[in-house]
């Protein structure tokens, strides 16, 4: 798996401006927004208090995280720009050299694969690398900024809340690996056999005068159906397992939410000393960072669910560029 995605990012190499500049606003984007929590808590507690609302200091909070949220959205736009820049351009050399690597294969090489097969590799599987392989970086990227930033700033915050959400965390990480293994093999046969369907149906338009020659439409249908049947059989267990990773991880996300409100409620009402005297705004702070600091494990699992995806569609690709070109 390592080998093909090192092979993957060869091709976006000559593209590292595009890369550079991503994680650059990713950075800049990810700090921005991760400053907002700090204001909201500084602004609940300017109103807490019948009659001791500091309304001064209130409107410049709103001022700042009103210009905050502005510049965290720019560079938010600017990192997707980026990358699709940087995803385009390296899909656009990759589907080039296996383009001009069918040109010069030998016949055997052809005639021993449909050609439904061998475009679904050029188009489809280059499609799928593109979505979980390039623009999926950039997303965990940033899933991973956000993690280191967000516990920094729970640290600061209540040192001890933050030790319960760094230990509770792993059940996440735990519960996310065993199911992208488990949907691996599955995406590897799926994308067989949606070769083999494409390649069928490819070949039944483009020969219909041999089809109907021959009487064949009956046996093509049945062979389809038998395709067809395994690809959906096969694609709905797939999606389960890729499915099963959100909900898991937001399940154990939703846990470590609830202890953090709950220890914390009691560190402000001072019925737990252990945990440290905390501000009602401090708490507001800490559960939006809390929040914050489980969503990218979500987003992250995502990713490397659409990665198992793309590194099945990747090897399918690299096989053909590997063939040999010893001429007929």
């Amino acid at each position: 798996m390592l080998k093909t995605l090192k092979r993957v990012f060869s091709y976006a190499a000559p593209y590292m401006r595009y890369f550079v500049m991503t994680l650059a606003f990713a950075a800049l984007g990810v700090s921005l927004s991760l400053a907002v929590p700090v204001f909201i808590g500084e602004a609940v507690d300017c109103c807490i208090g019948k009659g001791n609302v500091d309304f001064h200091k209130l409107g410049i909070i709103i001022v700042l995280l009103a210009s905050m949220v502005i510049a965290s959205t720019l560079f938010q736009w600017l990192m997707i720009l980026c990358t699709n820049k940087l995803s385009f351009l390296t899909i656009r050399d990759l589907r080039s050299d296996i383009f001009c690597k069918l040109e010069r294969v030998p016949l055997r090489y052809i005639d021993g694969h449909t050609k439904g097969e061998l475009t679904s590799r050029v188009i489809n599987d280059i499609e799928i690398i593109s979505d979980g392989l390039l623009q999926g970086f950039t997303q965990f990227f940033s899933g991973i900024i956000t993690i280191i930033g967000t516990l920094i700033f729970m640290m600061v915050i209540n040192f001890r809340i933050a030790i319960v959400v760094v230990i509770l965390t792993p059940l996440s990480f735990i519960a996310a690996s065993k199911i992208t293994k488990a949907s691996h093999d599955s995406y590897m046969k799926q994308s067989r056999l949606r070769g083999e369907m494409v390649g069928l149906a490819e070949e039944m338009a483009g020969n219909q005068k041999i089809v109907k020659a021959f009487v064949y439409d009956k046996r093509a249908e049945a062979r389809f159906d038998e395709i067809n049947a395994a690809y959906g059989k096969i694609g709905a267990k797939a999606t389960f397992f890729s499915s099963m990773t959100n909900p898991t991880t937001r399940f154990v996300n939703g846990l470590i939410y609830a202890a953090v409100g709950l220890l914390g409620a009691l560190g402000v009402v001072g019925k737990f000393p252990i945990i440290g005297a905390m501000t009602v705004g401090k708490l507001s702070s800490f559960l939006a960072y809390s929040n914050q600091y489980t969503k990218p494990f979500n987003e992250i699992s995502g990713v490397f669910a659409e990665l198992q995806n793309a590194v099945a569609s990747a090897e399918r690709v690299f096989a053909v560029l590997d063939e040999n070109e010893v001429p007929d």
